[in-house]
């Protein structure tokens, strides 16, 4: 059995390395291959929780269990609020393989794929303005992974504190100073005139009005991963022409309507994204086990690999990763 640190793992793999094994596992888990459970507790409240993953799909070599928890405490005491690993097991002795403890990172990176995946099917190819809700390291990324899908050239940031707002501003005009950074005042400045809106804020009470979607606007939304948190009112849901989850079973869409589509099926075509340029689409993530699964073989090979180290994010991220989400 081998395990990696944070350092190496954080070093070898990001998101770009992600976006098509991250797609075709989610198209496989639409299909309806595999298994993906997921159970979620909260032994500090809304201080802290834990999401355990864990998937299998066949013809893999591995399958994976993900533990990964998010605690303000930790914060506080100076390090990252999200921790955990990846367990990785061979799939036909079920001997432990591997150890990834990435500290989050691959959950941060597989989900930021997973957005990039949903810009690409559900915005429009000349998306040029994105709004996002939010100032950490799960909002930098969707912000860069968006950037690289679309013709991105401005950011409109909001979030509750000053300071993290100017940190964030500095860290994506770092890795992308090609990209017009501008902080604004309120959730609903966010979503004015913005082409793409991007909602990765650990919320509990709606932020996003329905009134606030304009026609053609894509959004997508990766915070609220469990019921008891909120970033779309259920207003929004219903309103969206189109609505996309990653798992039907496991999404709280809280929105009472029956054409739902999995993004793993419109990536695999079996349902249409975009239909037509007015259409406001909503892409609502919570991140399955079949991700973590995708994320674990690449961070695998590359690692045996000994891959060369790619452009990763410049160490301003690192400060993003320390303290809660706007």
């Amino acid at each position: 059995m081998i395990s990696y640190g944070p350092q190496v793992i954080r070093a070898a793999v990001g998101y770009e390395e992600l976006l098509e094994p991250v797609s075709a596992a989610l198209a496989d888990f639409s299909r309806g291959l595999g298994d993906s459970p997921m159970a979620v507790f909260a032994p500090a409240g809304p201080e802290g929780d834990v999401h355990v993953k864990s998937a299998w799909l066949p013809g893999r070599a591995v399958f994976t269990v993900k533990v990964a928890t998010w605690f303000k405490e930790r914060a506080r005491r100076g390090g990252t609020p999200g921790s955990g690993l990846v367990a990785v097991f061979d799939a036909q002795t079920g001997d432990l393989v591997a150890l990834l403890r990435d500290e989050h990172h691959l959950s941060d990176v597989r989900t930021a794929a997973a957005g990039a995946l949903a810009a690409r099917a559900l915005a429009r190819p000349d998306s040029d303005v994105l709004g996002v809700l939010g100032t950490g390291v799960q909002a930098y990324l969707q912000v860069l992974a968006a950037a690289d899908e679309l013709p991105i050239t401005e950011v409109r940031v909001w979030g509750r504190r000053a300071g993290r707002v100017a940190r964030f501003a500095e860290a994506v005009r770092a890795r992308r100073p090609d990209l017009r950074v501008t902080p604004v005042s309120s959730p609903r400045s966010a979503c004015a005139e913005v082409d793409l809106l991007v909602t990765a804020t650990a919320s509990t009470e709606p932020l996003v009005d329905e009134a606030w979607l304009a026609a053609g606007v894509h959004v997508t939304a990766v915070g609220a991963d469990d019921p008891s948190k909120a970033e779309l009112s259920a207003g929004c849901l219903r309103a969206a022409d189109r609505l996309v989850v990653d798992s039907r079973d496991l999404a709280h869409t809280r929105a009472a309507r029956d054409d739902v589509a999995e993004l793993g099926e419109v990536l695999c075509g079996s349902a249409p994204g975009r239909r037509y340029p007015e259409e406001i689409t909503i892409c609502q993530l919570i991140g399955l086990g079949v991700q973590d699964l995708a994320a674990a073989e690449v961070a695998l090979n590359l690692l045996r690999d000994n891959a060369p180290v790619r452009n990763r994010p410049p160490a301003s991220a690192e400060d993003l990763r320390r303290g809660e989400l706007s």
